[in-house]
């Protein structure tokens, strides 16, 4: 008896005003389109503070610092990467991209005509000035600036949400962070030794607490002679690397070669670092770049840092 009551209702819908059946279909279409609109707008803040957002992902990104080039290739945007700065050479799908210039000195003239949808720069390596006109010009500019190792994992997912790629950039943090925090269980427990981290011979540079290279140093169980001065990269006197009396001098330079600078220290026997031959070397592209090859550099960085413990006087340790 039931029946024929519902095939009169199933008559009446199909009766009803084709407007009905118009407004289901437009709200379908709203359905889909309107969450699609949602995803596409990319809307994130940088580490200057400022808030960038894209109307979609980057499709068409300029690196102004190798590091950030790197970075790009690592959170999986690297087929995005339209132009980049000099010394960019990693991976080796970087080496064949166009040059807008140096971190320093970019080609603003060449940015523009790579048409990019983001520009992503360094806050403390470009001018403000260049950064200012690619502002000026309507071009979106993200600013990234790691201080710390988290800083690289949390860099990977920004870049990764900059470009769609997220599904790699959140794979390649997550690994960066199970490395960190295996070296930090294996070292960070280790008497402090007492570091001095040169930059450069001339002039004579360091490093502050507030810098990256700083981050690893404590990651391998140091303690940076240098931590508590104002600026992130000092220039300092020989005079203060002598009362400081670093236990092990760490030196970088600018390619693979040990610099012959580093062995200059030998010259004062007074040091404990040149007495017990803790004058160590770690190539700059893995430590001095924001980039997860830095726990390379780490994993070198930990490992002659337990040398130098290893070479204290029986009797007890050195001074913390």
């Amino acid at each position: 008896m039931t029946m024929p009551h519902a095939r009169s209702a199933n008559s009446r819908s199909a009766a009803a005003s084709p407007l009905a059946a118009g407004l289901a279909g437009l709200l379908a279409t709203l359905s889909l389109v309107l969450p699609s609109a949602a995803r596409a707008e990319v809307a994130i803040t940088d580490d200057t503070g400022q808030r960038v957002v894209l109307a979609q992902p980057a499709r068409r990104i300029v690196s102004l610092a190798p590091h950030v080039t790197e970075l790009l290739f690592a959170a999986g945007a690297g087929d995005r990467v339209v132009g980049v700065v000099a010394y960019s050479d990693y991976p080796e799908a970087a080496r064949a991209l166009p040059q807008v210039g140096g971190y320093t000195q970019v080609d603003l003239e060449a940015i523009v005509a790579l048409r990019p949808d983001l520009v992503v720069g360094w806050r403390s390596g470009n001018r403000d000035a260049h950064l200012g006109r690619l502002q000026a010009l309507g071009i979106p500019v993200f600013l990234n600036e790691p201080r710390s190792l988290e800083d690289v994992a949390r860099s990977l997912e920004q870049f990764g949400r900059l470009a769609g790629s997220e599904a790699v950039a959140e794979g390649a943090a997550s690994a960066f962070r199970a490395r960190h925090a295996a070296l930090a269980a294996r070292y960070g427990g280790q008497p402090a030794v007492r570091t001095f981290y040169q930059i450069w011979d001339r002039p004579l540079m360091t490093i502050n607490d507030a810098h990256l290279i700083a981050d690893v140093i404590r990651l391998c169980g140091g303690r940076n002679v240098f931590g508590e001065l104002s600026q992130l990269a000092p220039t300092i006197g020989v005079e203060a690397v002598l009362a400081a009396n670093p236990e092990a001098i760490v030196a970088s330079g600018m390619g693979e070669a040990r610099p012959e600078w580093l062995d200059q220290w030998k010259r004062w026997a007074q040091l404990e670092a040149t007495q017990r031959d803790n004058l160590f070397f770690i190539p700059p592209q893995l430590i001095q770049r924001h980039t997860p090859r830095i726990l390379d550099g780490a994993e070198q960085l930990c490992a002659q840092l337990e040398d130098a413990r290893s070479r204290r006087p029986a009797a007890g340790n050195a001074r913390d």
